[in-house]
């Protein structure tokens, strides 16, 4: 971890990030006209990629921030796809940490890591010069970092139960706080599974005269169509209408991503830029999804056996990628390598994806991993016809899942959880997954 802070600092922090981005001289006018802001439960990391490099196919220097990085600190700020050099970030890091402590000592408030970290996505692109930036929230909205964005146009890409003792422990109060992401008057647009909630939506938004665009309503989609070798779907918003388009990213629920980040990209265009014809607009969004690259939903890693991982960590997430393993691949044949965080609702997650698998083994990520024996035992109850097997670590549940993948002629699926999926790729490519710092 770069900077030697808390994960959350003290209370809400958006007046301190304020003063922040104030001494370090950020134009907010400015960062609020090249922005957008991704949120969600699922989804907004896709999203947020698939947005960017749209951008950077129709000639836009782009910026993007996401979280959490899986291998390495540097991939959480990009410009044009190319993580943060390390020069430039051990010499931004210097120089935020030498603001926090000024505001600190002045204000006797303690700032969180993502604090910072959002401060160092804003000077990186700013000193970048970026036309465009993309920033993903890291929870909620209404008193994330990139609420200070400003940005008129934002996403809520999908709403499940997560983070409830921070959001609220309904589905109203989640979406609500994660559409004040969007500065007064802006836009947002919410993903299919939002549509559930679209009275509550409209009504929440009216007052700050916010517009509320669903997937699946204002926005278009059609023609469907998931193999194992590509997808494609038709997208329409407005007067645009591009068929057959083809995004790189697998799984049926990246339609529903990658119509979200061409309507983002869209209603930024149409804001900041309103005397272009947005000519090469279609031809941008076709090589932008096409082009889009990002590891670790529905991700193959290996070829022989063929090993797919997928971080999703809520239910509704994991049990939309599994209808996608199904469709793209078939479920006949796999082995699934399952860990679950300490954090997470263990009964949830296992129940989502236990049926559907005949061998699992059960396996605990270095970082919060939960106790495999405990998920064994919810296993075993929901599916008690299963071959279950115990990996103490994720390097013993590789090793059993290349054994197992061999002799009965398998394919391996790792799911359940972002640090079980992401150690597991780390092994496969020889790494050390303990030395992993994912914060």
């Amino acid at each position: 971890m770069m900077f030697d802070l808390p994960k959350y600092g003290a209370g809400v922090c958006l007046a301190r990030l304020a003063e922040l981005l104030d001494l370090l001289a950020i134009d907010r006018a400015r960062l609020q006209r090249t922005s957008v802001v991704a949120t969600g439960s699922n989804g907004k990391g896709s999203t947020a990629a698939f947005c960017a490099n749209i951008a950077r196919a129709y000639g836009l220097r782009t910026g993007l921030f996401t979280s959490p990085h899986l291998f390495r600190f540097n991939e959480r700020f990009q410009i044009d796809g190319a993580p943060i050099g390390d020069e430039d970030l051990t010499r931004l890091v210097a120089r935020i940490e030498t603001a926090i402590a000024n505001i600190s000592e002045r204000r006797g408030e303690q700032f969180g890591a993502f604090e910072a970290m959002f401060a160092l996505a804003c000077l990186h692109f700013q000193e970048s010069e970026c036309e465009f930036a993309v920033f993903e929230a890291g929870i909620g909205g209404r008193y994330d970092p990139v609420r200070l964005a400003g940005s008129p146009v934002t996403c809520v890409t999908s709403v499940d139960y997560e983070h409830v003792e921070l959001l609220g422990d309904s589905l109203q109060s989640i979406v609500s706080d994660k559409s004040d992401a969007c500065a007064a008057g802006g836009t947002i647009v919410y993903g299919e599974n939002c549509r559930g909630l679209r009275r509550h939506i409209v009504e929440y938004n009216r007052n700050r005269g916010t517009a509320s665009l669903f997937v699946r309503d204002e926005i278009r989609i059609g023609g469907e169509a998931i193999s194992a070798s590509a997808q494609r779907f038709d997208f329409g918003f407005g007067d645009h209408d591009f068929r057959s388009l083809e995004p790189a990213l697998l799984g049926a629920f990246q339609f529903n991503n990658a119509a979200i980040a061409i309507t983002l990209f869209l209603l930024w265009l149409q804001r900041a830029r309103p005397a272009q014809t947005f000519a090469g607009i279609e031809a941008a969004v076709r090589s932008g999804l096409r082009g889009t690259r990002w590891p670790g939903r529905l991700e193959v890693i290996v070829q022989n056996p063929l090993t797919i991982i997928d971080v999703g960590h809520t239910p509704d997430g994991i049990t939309q990628s599994l209808a996608s393993l199904k469709e793209a691949f078939g479920l006949q044949g796999w082995i699934l390598v399952v860990g679950v965080s300490s954090d997470k609702k263990a009964n949830e997650i296992v129940g989502a994806l236990a049926p559907s698998f005949d061998t699992i083994i059960c396996t605990r990520a270095h970082h919060k991993g939960g106790n495999p024996e405990t998920i064994a035992s919810t296993v075993r109850k929901i599916n008690p016809q299963a071959q279950v097997q115990i990996a103490a670590t994720i390097e013993d549940a590789f090793s059993a899942s290349q054994t197992l993948a061999a002799s009965l002629d398998r394919k391996i699926y790792v799911a359940g959880g972002l640090f079980t999926a992401i150690e597991f790729a780390a092994v496969a490519r020889g790494m050390r997954a303990r030395d992993l710092d994912f914060f």
